[in-house]
């Protein structure tokens, strides 16, 4: 089994392991934090979602929490998934195109520090938009699986900032 850490729309439970990604097979571990220095941003575009979507960078003094899932090693590249017949991690988060998969080091809530894979944004491009929906999946993941207020309040405020057309809407999540 793989570790992997998700900042994005699949903190969301529902997201990661709908029918059209991994199919209940991303099992969740715990919450945690990343161990360097990120904040979350919005400078990736989703064709699919038609919006910006999210990822970490580097940023002094700042941490990003995320969710902790186990995924099965097989599902997360795209040829061992395949001869599964099943989607990979890669290919649901653009793995190679957008994003690039790497290993970082998290912090779960209880202290300990874990090595897992997260994706982060290739090519990072400024003024993209975000929408409700997207923002939604966030907050709501993290708040389901027990990520403290304080920090999705943080998240509320990034994406507000990034997109003030959605920024009264976003705060009412």
């Amino acid at each position: 089994m793989a570790l992997v850490f998700q900042y994005g729309s699949n903190c969301s439970a529902s997201q990661i392991n709908s029918k059209d990604r991994l199919c209940g097979d991303a099992k969740f571990v715990a919450i945690a934090e990343t161990v360097d220095d990120y904040r979350l941003a919005f400078d990736v575009w989703s064709t699919r979602r038609k919006c910006a979507a999210s990822d970490i960078v580097s940023m002094p003094g700042s941490k990003v929490w995320g969710v902790l899932y186990e995924v099965p090693d097989y599902l997360i590249e795209r040829k061992t998934s395949a001869a599964n017949n099943r989607k990979s991690l890669d290919a649901i988060e653009g793995e190679g195109t957008n994003y690039k998969r790497e290993t970082i080091a998290v912090r779960q809530a209880g202290g300990s520090i874990v090595s897992a894979l997260t994706y982060r944004v290739r090519n990072p491009q400024p003024d993209l938009k975000t929408n409700l929906e997207y923002v939604r999946y966030i907050v709501e993941g993290l708040r389901d699986h027990g990520v403290q207020e304080d920090y999705v309040e943080i998240v509320k405020q990034l994406a507000q900032a990034n997109n003030p057309a959605i920024a009264a809407r976003v705060q009412r999540l």
